[in-house]
């Protein structure tokens, strides 16, 4: 039985605009042409797998009830297009704090192995931060892509030296074409 392949998703700055602890609706700001992009992957097979770090909740800027309304907000918006999200992790805690699965840690993509049979050498993470790409290499994913959204010019800038093992590209439609193309 072939397992099957997933896309995790880092959400701020990859789905949403990076707007520093996005803990209000109306702070969250969905890119363009997301819903579209991932129901691409969707129809090509790929599990749907938001990992996130929301370290405003334990440093007390918002709430676990303000970050489930955000993404009950998120998983509506994508169901207008036809796309469901297989699970959405999340980690709460603050960097300062321990946590079992706080990026660049890859034990949420662990979890998704077991939960739904995740195949993670064929499987990839798409974020915009050197942390995402650092989760997805831990796991071994097939591939972990940078895009410039969000982050993803800094993070590009900064670790240029240490992304030869990464695509970069510039968001996550053009993420997904090079995904799609990479069989």
């Amino acid at each position: 039985m072939i397992r099957p392949r997933a896309v995790f998703l880092d959400r701020d700055g990859v789905l949403n605009e990076e707007r520093q602890y996005v803990g209000r609706l109306e702070d969250f700001v969905l890119f363009p042409g997301i819903g579209s992009a991932l129901s691409r992957l969707r129809h090509s097979g790929f599990r749907l797998i938001v990992v996130t770090n929301q370290s405003g909740i334990g440093r007390g800027y918002y709430t676990e009830a303000d970050l489930q309304r955000i993404h009950g907000h998120l998983i509506a918006e994508l169901a207008r297009d036809g796309v469901t999200l297989d699970r959405i992790y999340y980690a709460p805690e603050s960097p300062e704090q321990p946590s079992r699965g706080r990026k660049p840690s890859p034990q949420f993509l662990f979890d998704a192995r077991e939960e739904f049979g995740v195949d993670l050498g064929r499987s990839y993470f798409v974020g915009d931060k050197f942390i995402d790409l650092q989760c997805g290499w831990n796991a071994g994913v097939k591939r972990s892509v940078l895009v410039r959204t969000g982050y993803g010019r800094r993070t590009e800038e900064i670790h240029r030296h240490e992304l030869t093992h990464a695509v970069v590209v510039d968001d996550l439609a053009a993420a997904v074409d090079w995904i799609l193309a990479d069989r």
